[in-house]
């Protein structure tokens, strides 16, 4: 007699499947109830984490001037950068997230960060952040419509060679992020450590302590203990006293036309990344006079740009750190904005971070006339009275004025070095003309 009721065949996959999905739900409702119970510390977090951009008056003329808000508006969305919602609401309870996966070598690729290690003393342990960005692998879709965009935009045909190279530089920022992911390394002077769990931008810092006689100047390689890493990473150890240097990248030391979203687009996934003419032998003679000091490159892009600028990096200049923007969007929008908003407070916080790590080092502080590097050295030159010994600001021709806003301008220069030494700060047209300026600081 056959039955009134439907009969299912549960066949092995469809009991796979309503296990992962039954699992998954218990998760979410375990998920939602911690945040529910806990939403008061969380709110508080949430609203310490988020990326605010101070842009200044300054920014906000030169942006609109150049056309930024209205190219910005034309620029694709990104359909594929979010993890999962678990994985997103989960990265809101930070470093005590019981939710958190673990990368897996066929799924997902992990950039670790090249850092910088101090010590407060010579008897005292090494320590240093460890920063990791995780990324499902190449996950990124419509990149050819994407790539087309750009390409137009920037003015290149269809069919260009250059089409490759768009494709190429893009999908870093395509690919999905991972929230609520960690990864273990075999960490030198540390041995085997877990960094993460990533926030909801797809990132992790971790303060490591490691062990070891390592002397001023020494470098060392850590890397991930399964292959997710497209290169290791390197530390250096950096005793407490002498010269460093800190060095903003775009239209300092690359050439990236910030003054222009089309150039932007154009000089960062196009063109071949091209030096500034006398700045790669400039910074030979810094490493030489200044004993082989420790460099920090801060920049205002994106943290998806790492392994391009590292590369760039490695093939013009001094190795050292490379200080990011740790933000993603869901709009190309958002990389622009990145390098011309807000970028005086978040290198200043930066800045604060390598004073804390190094109070006794001298710096000297090389930027450009582009983006709020004279403001932002400034700044701190007069938060911290002695600690910068020499401020070097490169002058960018061919930057559009308006009325009042005047980025060349002297009056501008003197405002943002006011109650600094006259002594310690220079405007220059040529690299040749910091030469005598770097022996008079260590005259001095």
């Amino acid at each position: 007699m056959s039955s009134p009721y439907p009969i299912t065949i549960f066949t092995l996959p469809k009991i796979k499947a309503a296990a992962e999905l039954l699992e998954s739900n218990i998760k979410l409702r375990r998920l939602r109830s911690y945040i529910t119970m806990n939403y008061p510390t969380l709110k508080a977090f949430g609203l310490q984490a988020q990326q605010h951009i101070q842009e200044t008056q300054g920014e906000h003329e030169a942006r609109k001037t150049a056309g930024f808000p209205e190219f910005e508006a034309t620029m694709p969305f990104l359909p594929t950068r979010s993890g999962s919602l678990s994985d997103n609401l989960s990265s809101y309870l930070g470093k005590r997230n019981p939710f958190y996966r673990n990368v897996e070598a066929n799924k997902h690729t992990v950039w670790l960060f090249d850092n910088t290690a101090s010590r407060p003393a010579p008897n005292k342990p090494w320590q240093a952040e460890f920063v990791a960005a995780y990324f499902i692998k190449s996950s990124g879709r419509d990149v050819s419509t994407i790539v087309a965009d750009i390409a137009e935009k920037i003015g290149i045909a269809k069919g260009d060679k250059a089409e490759a190279t768009i494709a190429e530089r893009i999908q870093p920022l395509l690919d999905t992020i991972c929230p609520a992911h960690s990864v273990t390394i075999d960490a030198v002077g540390a041995g085997i450590k877990r960094l993460g769990p990533s926030s909801r931008d797809g990132v992790s810092n971790d303060i490591i302590q490691l062990r070891g006689d390592f002397a001023d100047g020494h470098t060392a390689i850590s890397d991930a203990t399964i292959s997710v890493t497209p290169q290791p990473m390197t530390t250096t150890f950096a005793d407490a006293t002498g010269w460093a240097v800190i060095s903003d990248v775009d239209d300092t030391i690359k050439k990236t036309m910030t003054a222009s979203p089309v150039g932007i687009l154009k000089t960062t996934f196009a063109d071949d990344p091209e030096p500034i003419a006398g700045m790669p032998e400039l910074y030979k003679y810094v490493v030489q006079k200044l004993d082989n000091p420790p460099f920090w490159y801060l920049s205002a892009s994106p943290y998806n740009l790492y392994t391009f600028l590292r590369s760039f990096r490695e093939t013009y200049y001094p190795p050292g750190t490379l200080l990011l923007r740790e933000a993603s969007w869901w709009n190309l929008a958002g990389f622009l904005a990145s390098l011309t908003q807000g970028t005086q407070a978040y290198k200043v916080d930066n800045m604060e971070k390598i004073h804390k790590d190094f109070p006794k080092r001298k710096f000297l502080c090389i930027g450009d006339s582009t983006q709020s590097d004279p403001e932002t050295y400034g700044e701190m030159a007069r938060r911290h009275p002695g600690w910068i010994g020499g401020i070097f600001i490169r002058r960018v021709q061919n930057v559009t004025a308006t009325e009042g806003n005047d980025q060349n301008h002297s009056e501008r220069f003197e405002k943002a070095f006011k109650d600094v030494p006259t002594n310690i700060w220079h405007v220059f047209d040529d690299p040749s003309e910091l030469y005598d300026w770097i022996d008079n600081l260590l005259a001095a």
